[in-house]
């Protein structure tokens, strides 16, 4: 068995004949060390035809959902990364209606379905709101792993029951299915799955041999030809390899991940030197460190010994690094993306050589007016805000 996980995709999506593509999907395979980390992600979301800015809320979910999910924790499970990644994209679409003038009409806003799917190890987590769907192929038939989510007024017409922007809580489905070397997943939106049958997908992908954009383009131009009214959106994930159970063990999980030792100068702990502590308090420690990989200084914050026992106060600590790797500020540390998995809980960001404001007061006791003057200029300026002198 290869030791590496290894996937073949194929992809398509066409506006058929409506006047935009209101449907958005994606894929990421990342290199590693986030392949073993993270695994492969794919999303696919569809707009709601009644809204004329719903196009928005798919492309940011599945945006969203690519770029975020991998900024998470290396200690959270799947589910609670990808969960707490949809939670804030639905937050920020929810919000977004309310502040737009489709305020009291939520089918006019920023509202879309997403599936989406994260290969890991030898697990595919499933995570599913709406009515596009997640099927694994058996032979000539399709396994529907995911459940519409609509209700329906008569034979002819139906509507949403959930959907992300929709509420401003969301109600996600997961579920963990183990998969094989040569198992097959699609993910299709309505446009494609309501028009074109198990047979002629399972065929075409069969057909289609190694080229699986084939496959989709192909079931995509039979949803045309068979009046498919919708946009039509298909992808296509065949798993041919999975890790070998000789690798090693990287589906450590918050609750598994032991808290650092007691770290002191000149230690080796965890592919790090430990040069010299950097501050300590009653919720956490921080120490500068080399990374013996990439041979740069880093910082290395580890959480307090007598917290450990609280679940509630290692989330908001794991959650520091998250919120970190989304943004890209000067004025706000960055945090290092993973070169190799941890093997206890604690967060790395970079190193900023410099001094600390009370440090400075220390050595200048009684500064003149213009020093402080630039001082808090910059200081506002980090903080987005603007300063008026009088």
């Amino acid at each position: 068995m290869s030791s590496r996980l290894n996937v073949s995709l194929g992809q398509c999506s066409d506006r058929g004949l409506k006047e935009h593509n209101q449907d958005f999907h994606g894929a990421l395979v990342p290199a590693e060390p986030l392949l073993s980390l993270k695994g492969v992600v794919l999303a696919m979301a569809d707009g709601i035809s009644t809204s004329t800015v719903s196009q928005v809320a798919s492309e940011t979910a599945v945006k969203s959902f690519l770029d975020d999910y991998y900024c998470t924790s290396d200690a959270w499970t799947v589910r609670n990364a990808a969960q707490r990644v949809l939670t804030a994209t639905n937050s920020w679409l929810h919000a977004q209606t309310r502040r737009s003038e489709f305020l009291y009409d939520r089918d006019r806003g920023y509202v879309c379905t997403i599936s989406a799917l994260v290969i890991k190890a030898a697990t595919a987590h499933l995570f599913h709101v709406g009515d596009t769907r997640v099927y694994r192929v058996h032979g000539n038939a399709l396994e529907q792993l995911t459940r519409d989510h609509r209700l329906w007024a008569s034979r002819e017409q139906s509507c949403l029951s959930r959907a992300l922007g929709m509420d401003e809580q969301l109600e996600l489905d997961y579920q963990a299915v183990p998969i094989q070397p040569g198992d097959i997943f699609i993910l299709a939106t309505d446009g494609v799955y309501e028009h074109v049958d198990a047979g002629f997908m399972t065929r075409s992908i069969r057909d289609g041999g190694a080229d699986l954009d084939a496959a989709a383009r192909t079931i995509v131009e039979q949803a045309r030809e068979r009046g498919s009214p919708e946009n039509l959106s298909i992808q296509i994930l065949r798993i041919d390899s999975l890790p070998g159970h000789e690798g090693p063990d990287l589906q450590l999980q918050a609750e598994a991940l032991p808290l650092p030792p007691m770290l002191e100068p000149r230690m080796h702990f965890d592919g790090y030197r430990i040069l010299r502590e950097v501050h300590a308090s009653s919720r956490s420690h921080v120490f500068l460190a080399l990374d013996e990989q990439s041979d740069t200084e880093v910082i290395l914050k580890i959480p307090s010994i007598d917290l450990s026992t609280d679940p509630a106060y290692l989330e908001r600590f794991l959650m520091e690094e998250w919120i970190a790797r989304r943004l890209s500020s000067a004025q706000v540390l960055k945090a290092a993306l993973p070169s190799r998995p941890r093997n206890y809980l604690y967060t790395v960001t970079e190193h900023v050589d410099g001094q600390t404001l009370a440090q400075w007061l220390v050595d200048h006791p009684r500064p003149d007016l213009e020093t402080v003057r630039t001082i808090v200029e910059q200081i506002a300026r980090g903080c987005g805000l603007s300063t008026a002198w009088r």
